[in-house]
């Protein structure tokens, strides 16, 4: 029987200087999976986080879009300390005090009814995959299929990656799940040709995170919406990366007008703000599907999550206004920099999830701005992502776009780009 690691030795390898050992140790014993950057994190306070050796960084990714709050946020660290001191986890066996609570929140933000909470985004879309296919066998036999879109992610799991109209992600995997159907997005055209008796469901990010920030046109909502009636399926909004606040709305679907609803939406990352909670949250008529024993979770929904999403919403109500002051503030300075360097090719987004197209691809510039103290990151390979803090000011603002200016200025004296132009 193999001994545990000393505890001498554990905290020698987690060493204030030691980024070395940590990931020797990682290589050693951890699934490699991950290609991190080379920085290690100790604590965070507000925007920043710091390394061991006390290096302050601007925090402009926030965990993927996690740490909506910022870090060590005053009323969340109070509220999760009381909660560790009472009860972590009951099981859903047993009633607690925040679920309900929770899921009245979720209902009245959302404009649906009916919420099952889990884990992560992944998991909260396998779960409104079952819907669907539940919703469409009860109808016929043949009634599975899903409709997505191309260049969309909705999670690592056999279901959502299904799903996910990029095959870099789905290839090694194959087959995956049958019925998937993938039409271009805002092409409302093409969506109208697949969908039809056989479609269970029509899945649909407002936004797409990691396809490089493209927004959906109210139209092409309006179309999804028009056919999942007229065929009797579900439409699925995944708002687990531009949901729960971020582009200044509860949820992106929410920026239409007048506002498409869903029958399913489906959100994650900031809900409780680092500790793990996803949610599927329907009106009536999708719900009907999932009856009891066909759909659970052994820690989803457990009270230390629910209460602190709860003291979440109790802050988000308040930052809405500002999160959509903030994000046009920094689109603006991002235009500028458009302005100043050619290979800057657009800047989209909303609120506070922002994409910057360029015309190469963008890793080397994510750790030129990583050694100037802004943590971002690249996604579609040429997308540089910003999903800041909801607390975020102009200070930091300015303080980011000062930092890419200089990184953009290096770029062009390396001449990056320029076979691409």
């Amino acid at each position: 029987m193999m001994k545990a690691m000393p505890v001498a030795l554990a905290e020698e390898a987690a060493g204030a200087s030691d980024l070395d050992r940590i990931r020797a140790l990682e290589s050693e014993y951890v699934l490699q999976n991950y290609a991190r950057y080379p920085l290690m994190l100790e604590r965070g306070k507000g925007c920043y986080v710091y390394s061991p050796e006390g290096k302050r960084y601007l925090d402009f990714i926030t965990g993927i879009g996690v740490n909506a709050l910022g870090h060590a946020h005053p009323r969340l660290t109070k509220v999760i300390r009381e909660q560790a001191g009472r009860i972590l986890h009951t099981s859903n066996l047993y009633y607690h005090a925040y679920q309900a609570p929770l899921a009245e929140r979720l209902a009245k933000a959302s404009g649906l009814k009916r919420t099952f909470f889990c884990n992560s985004g992944a998991e909260s879309m396998e779960g409104a995959l079952k819907m669907a296919r539940a919703h469409g066998r009860k109808i016929s036999p043949e009634k599975f299929e899903i409709v997505a879109l191309n260049n969309s992610f909705h999670g690592r799991t056999l279901g959502a990656l299904s799903i996910t109209g990029q095959e870099k992600y789905r290839r090694d995997f194959e087959p995956l799940l049958p019925g998937a159907r993938f039409v271009p997005l805002n092409d409302e055209t093409a969506l109208e040709q697949v969908v039809s008796e056989r479609t269970a469901g029509i899945v649909i990010e407002w936004i797409q995170g990691e396809g490089g920030i493209f927004p959906m046109s109210d139209e092409y909502a309006r179309k999804a919406r028009e056919l999942a009636d007229r065929y009797d399926a579900l439409l699925v909004f995944d708002e687990i990366q531009c949901g729960v606040g971020r582009t200044g709305k509860y949820f992106a679907y929410q920026l239409s007008d007048p506002v498409v609803l869903p029958d399913v939406m489906v959100a994650a990352k900031p809900l409780a703000c680092g500790i793990p909670m996803g949610v599927i949250v329907s009106n009536e008529r999708a719900a009907q599907a999932i009856g009891p024993g066909m759909h659970g979770s052994t820690f989803g929904g457990g009270p230390l999550a629910c209460r602190a999403a709860l003291e979440f919403f109790d802050v988000l109500d308040q930052l809405l206004p500002h999160i959509d002051q903030m994000g046009g503030y920094f689109r603006e300075q991002l235009d500028e920099l458009q302005k100043q360097f050619s290979f800057v090719r657009e800047v989209r987004g909303q609120g506070l999830m922002i994409g910057l197209e360029l015309a190469f691809p963008a890793k080397q510039l994510v750790l030129d701005a990583m050694e100037l103290g802004l943590l971002i990151n690249s996604t579609h390979d040429t997308v540089l992502r910003f999903l800041p803090p909801y607390i975020v000011t102009e200070k930091e603002i300015d303080r980011a776009v000062g930092i890419l200016k200089k990184v953009f200025k290096v770029a062009a004296k390396r001449g990056d780009g320029k076979s691409e132009q």
